[in-house]
């Protein structure tokens, strides 16, 4: 009875003192929680107050390569909307695209020149490869996403030791010759364009079958069908950025680093140690040399390489 009594008592001084803290809670301005209304929160997380999105105006002289595109096709102008604005607002794809350009156009742009292909073609190679040695997964490769076939029928080196469908000048020059040939046959850089990406075959199978002879009068797969438009937006963009939202300066670009060029006829056992020869490593040594795809050369032939080598004082090697 007496433990019974005393369980009773505890129980009383339990209560006590909860109530007497509750009361201190309620009592203590600094304990009160309140709540934003709706309102207020959906305020805080307006981000359109400083952001806006917008439709795009689309430039009313839009062509490619001096090829007019039927503006007043409405079917055709909305393939045209989707690429404008799918470029326009992936902003952080484009301000790539412009950083790399600002590097590798000056390499690409003469070629293209001296070849006489309109310079909107440096925009299909942004839009094949985004600029880099990317390799498709039909095993396109590189800039101009050249098959091996195609790379070697145009008289590139494509091997275990050298793939020169990485060799930006080299490549470019075969995308020229390639193109050539193609305008020659179509009489049209928009059709050449369409078989650079497709094919001459996919092109010339599509066009007999729906009896057209006018790449906007082609229906084609997604891929093709969006691949000149694509490059339009691209060149648009690319050429007039603030007038698309981008700020972006000069020394925001992504620069050439000057090189020097080293002839080898010989075997190269470790271009490891080559690199060292030059006080430079492996690493920099493929990054202005990405032709060459193993640590060695074979050069059973002894045939003349031309390797880039960058000038002293660009780059931090450590020892």
């Amino acid at each position: 009875m007496k433990f019974l009594k005393n369980i009773l008592m505890l129980l009383g001084v339990m209560v006590v003192i909860s109530t007497l803290i509750f009361a201190a809670q309620q009592s203590n301005p600094f304990t009160k929680v309140e709540l934003p209304s709706v309102n207020e929160t959906e305020s805080d997380k307006n981000v359109a107050n400083e952001y806006r999105i917008s439709a795009i105006d689309i430039p009313e002289d839009l062509n490619f390569a001096g090829e007019s595109v039927p503006q007043n096709d409405p079917e055709i102008m909305e393939r045209v909307d989707r690429e404008f604005l799918v470029n326009t607002y992936w902003q952080s794809n484009a301000l790539l695209l412009m950083k790399r350009a600002h590097k590798y156009f000056p390499i690409i742009e003469p070629i293209l020149a001296k070849n006489g292909i309109p310079d909107d073609f440096k925009y299909l190679a942004v839009a094949e490869s985004g600029l880099q040695n990317v390799v498709s997964h039909a095993g396109a490769t590189g800039f101009w996403q050249i098959m091996k076939g195609t790379g070697r029928e145009y008289g590139l080196e494509i091997n275990a030791n050298v793939d020169e469908r990485y060799h930006l000048e080299k490549s470019t020059q075969v995308a020229c010759n390639y193109l050539n040939k193609w305008k020659d046959k179509y009489g049209s850089w928009t059709l050449t364009a369409a078989a650079y990406n497709a094919g001459p075959g996919a092109i010339n199978k599509y066009m007999g079958i729906q009896q057209v002879e006018d790449y906007y009068d082609l229906l084609l797969g997604q891929e093709t069908g969006r691949y000149v438009f694509r490059i339009m937006a691209i060149k648009e963009i690319l050429s007039n950025p603030d007038k698309y939202g981008f700020e972006i300066h000069k020394e925001d670009m992504y620069s050439s680093v000057p090189t020097f060029q080293v002839e080898v006829d010989e075997p190269v056992s470790s271009f490891a140690n080559f690199a060292q020869e030059y006080e430079i490593n492996y690493k920099i040594l493929k990054r202005h040399n990405p032709w060459l795809r193993e640590p060695h050369l074979n050069n059973a032939s002894k045939k003349k390489y031309t390797i880039e080598i960058p000038n002293k004082g660009y780059y931090k090697v450590g020892k």
